[in-house]
C-alpha cells in the first residue's frame, strides 16, 4: 500500500499529484503555502504561487502546493483554492500559520491554514513526497539563547527524510546557531552549484558561514537523495541555493534594515509565530520593495532547481534518459547491473472436469 493511502480521511490529494505519486513519486515537488498566506502581499503572492507551479511543470516535474482549506489537508491546489488563500490579507478566507503544533486545531475547527516549512514537511513525508522547494527556512532567532525561540522547521528536518531546497536560512535569524542546531538534529546541510561551501542568507548570497558540502549539479544532488533513502537515515537534507546574483542585496544594507525591523517588532511587542511575517513586511517597506522582488526571484529559482533534482532522481530510480531502472547505485556512485542467481520455476495446475475418474491399468 502506498504511504499516502493510510490516511484518506485526513488528506485530499489532487488527481494530478495522486497519479504522479502512484507511478513516479520522485517527480513530485512539494511547495509550502505560508509564502502565500503570510509571506507576501496580494496580488504578488498569487502571481508568485502560480508562476512557481508553472516553473516546476516546465522542468518535467509535478507541483504539489500543500495547505489546509476548510479543515482539510490539501496536497495539490486548484486555482480557486490558491486565490482563496492569497486573499487572506484582505480578510477573505483568513488563514492560520500552521506548523505541527497547529495542525490538529486547524483541522478540528474547519479553518484554512498556510503550512509552514515544518507543516509542509510533515504532510510531504506522510504522502511520500521527497523534495520540497521553499524560499528560506526558519531557524534559531537572534538572542535565541535567551528567548529559546527556535523554529520547529529544524526539528521537522531532523525527522522527515525530505530534501528541502531553499536559499538558506532567513537573514533575520541567527544563521551560525541555526547551522549548529541542524547538525545536532542530524540534518545534512549542503550548498548547491557554488564553487565553495558558502552558505546563502536568503536575500544575500553568503552568510559568512559554511556548509559541510557542496552539490555541483542536479544529478549529484539526486544521487545523494537516493542514497539517503537507501540508508534509511530518516532525516532530511537542506540544500542551500544562493539567490540569483542580479537579485542579491547588499549584506551590510540588509543587516542594518533587519536590526531596525527587529527593534520595531520589540517596540510593538510582536512575538511567537507573528515575528517572521512582521519583520519580512517591515524589511520590504524599509527597502522600498527591493526585498520583495528578491524574495520572489529566489523562490522561483529554488523551484526550478528542486524540479531539476526531482527529474534526475526519477532517472536514477525509475530509468529513462540518463538512468536505468535495472541498475543499482552503489555507495561509490557507480551504476552496476545486479547479478541474478537462480532459474525460472513454472507451476502446472491440472483441473479434472470428469466427476468419475477411472485409472487406466
Amino acid at each position: 500500500m502506498e504511504k499516502y493511502e493510510n490516511s484518506p480521511s485526513l488528506i485530499d490529494i489532487s488527481p494530478e499529484v495522486r497519479e504522479a505519486l502512484r507511478h513516479a513519486p520522485q517527480s513530485v515537488v512539494a511547495l509550502e503555502s505560508t509564502i502565500i498566506t503570510h509571506g507576501m502581499p496580494y496580488p504578488h503572492n498569487l502571481d508568485t504561487a502560480l508562476e512557481v507551479e508553472q516553473i516546476v511543470r516546465q522542468q518535467g516535474a509535478v507541483p504539489a502546493t500543500v495547505a489546509i482549506v476548510g479543515g482539510r489537508i490539501k496536497v495539490g491546489l486548484g486555482a480557486e483554492e490558491l486565490r482563496l488563500l492569497a486573499r487572506t490579507d484582505s480578510g477573505v478566507g483568513e488563514a492560520v500559520k500552521t506548523s505541527r503544533r497547529d495542525m490538529a486545531y486547524v483541522l478540528a475547527t474547519g479553518r484554512n491554514g498556510g503550512t509552514t516549512v515544518a507543516g509542509t514537511l510533515l504532510v510531504a513525508d506522510a504522502v511520500g513526497i521527497r523534495i520540497f522547494a521553499t524560499g528560506g527556512i526558519g531557524g534559531v532567532h537572534r538572542e535565541g539563547e535567551r528567548t529559546m525561540d527556535v523554529s520547529a522547521d529544524l526539528i521537522e528536518l531532523g525527522r522527515c527524510p525530505v530534501a528541502v531546497v531553499s536559499s538558506g536560512v532567513k537573514s533575520i535569524l541567527d544563521i551560525p546557531r541555526t547551522l549548529e542546531y541542524l547538525e545536532t538534529q542530524g540534518v545534512c546541510v549542503t550548498t548547491y552549484g557554488s564553487v565553495g561551501c558558502e552558505f546563502p542568507a536568503f536575500y544575500t548570497r553568503s552568510s559568512g558561514s559554511k556548509a559541510a558540502y557542496n552539490l555541483a549539479s542536479a544529478s549529484e544532488a539526486a544521487k545523494m537523495l537516493h542514497m539517503n533513502r537507501e540508508l534509511g537515515l530518516g532525516s532530511g537534507i537542506l540544500i542551500g541555493v544562493p539567490i540569483p546574483e542580479r537579485y542579491a542585496m547588499d549584506a551590510t544594507e540588509m543587516d542594518t534594515v533587519i536590526v531596525e525591523a527587529l527593534r520595531e517588532a520589540q517596540r510593538k511587542r510582536i512575538d511567537g509565530k507573528a515575528v517572521t511575517p512582521f519583520i519580512l513586511s517591515a524589511v520590504s517597506k524599509l527597502t522600498r520593495g527591493k526585498s520583495l522582488d528578491a524574495n520572489m526571484a529566489l523562490i522561483k529559482n529554488n523551484a526550478r532547481v528542486a524540479a531539476e533534482i526531482a527529474v534526475e532522481l526519477g532517472r536514477i530510480e525509475n530509468g529513462g534518459p540518463g538512468g536505468d531502472a535495472s541498475k543499482t547505485l552503489t555507495p561509490d556512485g557507480v551504476d552496476r547491473a545486479p547479478l541474478i542467481i537462480g532459474g525460472s520455476v513454472i507451476d502446472i495446475c491440472i483441473t479434472v472436469l470428469e466427476d468419475d475418474l477411472k485409472r487406466s491399468e
